[in-house]
């Protein structure tokens, strides 16, 4: 699944590590989120959404 999160992070100037820990999440999984490995879970997906004050399909593309 495609997503936006590093832009949305780099727009913010966070680090991975800065929104790791706002989702409570290790950094590893902001990692493979951005790299495509890993696909989150519905709950994951709607909380990074809320976080970026966006719609969950401007983050997600299938």
């Amino acid at each position: 699944m495609n997503n936006r999160i590093q832009q949305l992070r780099a727009e913010r100037s966070w680090s991975q590590a800065d929104l790791a820990a706002r989702l409570e999440v290790s950094r590893q999984t902001v990692n493979a989120l951005e790299r495509g490995r890993y696909d989150p879970s519905l709950p994951l997906a709607f909380r990074i959404a809320r976080l970026f004050g966006v719609a969950i399909e401007d983050v997600f593309q299938p």
